[in-house]
């Protein structure tokens, strides 16, 4: 579907954006933006948002691409993404201390931004490149 090619562009590109965002940045013309992904409320909605698009967008098929596969980069990136959100989200409201909730913690904490980095060029390249495969 359409739609959801579309909105697997806005969603993987507004959360790489929130991932690579520091609250502590100069000043720039993004100023409006930012402070919208930085709000909590806004993170996990777009995380929730990211991870749902993320997951039908496995499911749908555009027209002329290849079922599963031609779409798989932006939709493995959009999930990525929304699950580095909505675990963000949760560590902030959480006060359970697990191994396993450290182990994520710190890889997410690590990678955070290569994950924004992926969902912003999975985002470009699925915008300019429709029906090439991956994207």
């Amino acid at each position: 579907m359409i739609q959801f090619y579309f909105l697997s562009i806005i969603c993987n590109a507004l959360a790489g954006y929130a991932l690579i965002t520091d609250s502590e940045a100069k000043s720039s013309i993004f100023d409006g933006i930012r402070s919208y992904v930085l709000d909590e409320t806004f993170r996990l909605v777009l995380g929730v948002l990211t991870m749902v698009v993320g997951f039908f967008k496995i499911l749908s098929v555009i027209r002329g691409d290849i079922p599963v596969i031609g779409d798989l980069l932006p939709a493995i990136t959009g999930l990525s993404a929304g699950f580095s959100l909505l675990f963000e989200f949760y560590k902030t409201r959480s006060t359970v201390i697990d191994e396993q909730v450290e182990k994520i913690e710190s890889f997410l904490a690590t990678n955070r931004k290569w994950v924004g980095y992926a969902a912003l060029v999975s985002a470009g390249a699925h915008f300019l490149f429709p029906t090439v495969l991956f994207f």
